[in-house]
C-alpha cells in the first residue's frame, strides 16, 4: 500500500537511470519526485519546487554537488542528502561542512536511500526538552520558539540541523551525550551512517558561535565519547 505524504523531494543527478530508479522508489512511498540533471537547473527548480527535500549528486559537470550546495544555502535551509561517488572521508566532510544533513556513498541501495530521506524528513524540528520556549545562558540565548540563536546579543545564522544539535546538547546542561545518543535524538534513531557526521556539525556550530575548540566556554568535547554543554544558565 503507498504511503500517504505531501513532502516533495528534488532528485539531482546526471544519469538518468540513477533518477529514474529513485523517483519509482521515493513515489511508491508517497513522496511527490521533481527531477533535475544539472547543477544550473537543480538551482531552478528547487526556487521553483521549494521542496523539503533535495537528493544531490556531487559529481556532475559545470556546478557540483558542493557548488549547488553552496548556492543552495545562501538562500535556502532545505534539507540535503549527497550522492558521492568518492570514497575519500574528505569529500563527505566537505558536502557536510557547507550544509548537507547526511550522505549516501554509490553505489547505493534504493531502500537505504529512502530511508535516509524518512529519518532526514522525520527529524523534529523542534528540538526543546521541555519547560521555557526559550534557553538563556550566560552570552547566549536559544529560543526554541522562534529557532533563533543570538551570541552576546547578535543573531547566529545556523541550518536546521545545527539548530537542533545545539539545542539538544543546551537542554541539559553539563550533561554528556554520546555521539549515537545524539544521532538518535536529533537525527532519528534509525539513523545510518558515519557517527562522525556528528563531528563536522559541532565543528560548525562552534565556528558558528565562535567557540574555541581548544578553550571552548559552550561545548566541550568528551574525548572517545561525546560533547557536553557547558553554558551557564542564567
Amino acid at each position: 500500500m503507498t504511503a500517504v505524504t505531501s513532502q516533495r523531494v528534488l532528485v539531482v543527478d546526471d544519469e538518468a537511470k540513477i533518477r529514474e530508479i529513485v523517483r519509482r522508489y521515493l513515489e511508491v512511498e508517497g513522496f511527490t519526485v521533481a527531477e533535475a540533471s544539472d547543477g544550473a537547473s537543480a538551482l531552478k527548480a528547487a526556487k521553483e519546487l521549494r521542496p523539503d527535500l533535495v537528493i544531490l549528486d556531487v559529481m556532475m559537470q559545470g556546478l557540483d554537488g558542493i557548488d549547488v550546495l553552496r548556492a543552495l544555502r545562501t538562500e535556502s535551509d532545505v534539507y540535503v542528502i549527497l550522492l558521492t561517488a568518492r570514497a575519500e572521508e574528505v569529500d563527505k566532510l566537505i558536502g557536510l561542512s557547507v550544509g548537507a544533513d547526511d550522505y549516501v556513498t554509490k553505489p547505493f541501495s534504493p531502500r537505504e536511500l529512502v530511508a535516509r530521506v524518512k529519518t532526514v524528513m522525520r527529524r523534529g524540528r523542534d528540538a526543546r526538552s521541555g519547560g521555557s520556549d526559550v534557553l538563556e545562558f550566560d552570552g547566549l540565548s536559544i529560543d526554541l520558539a522562534r529557532r533563533e540563536v543570538r551570541r552576546s546579543g547578535d543573531l547566529v545564522e545556523l541550518t536546521t540541523l545545527e539548530f537542533d544539535l545545539l539545542a539538544t546538547l543546551a537542554g541539559g546542561p553539563g550533561r554528556v551525550l554520546t555521539r549515537r545518543q545524539l544521532l538518535e535524538q536529533v537525527w532519528g534513531w534509525d539513523f545510518y551512517g558515519d557517527e562522525r557526521v556528528v563531528d563536522v556539525h559541532i565543528r560548525a556550530i562552534r565556528k558558528a558561535l565562535g567557540d574555541n575548540a581548544e578553550a571552548p566556554d559552550l561545548i566541550g568535547t568528551v574525548r572517545g565519547v561525546g560533547y557536553k554543554f557547558l553554558g551557564v544558565p542564567r
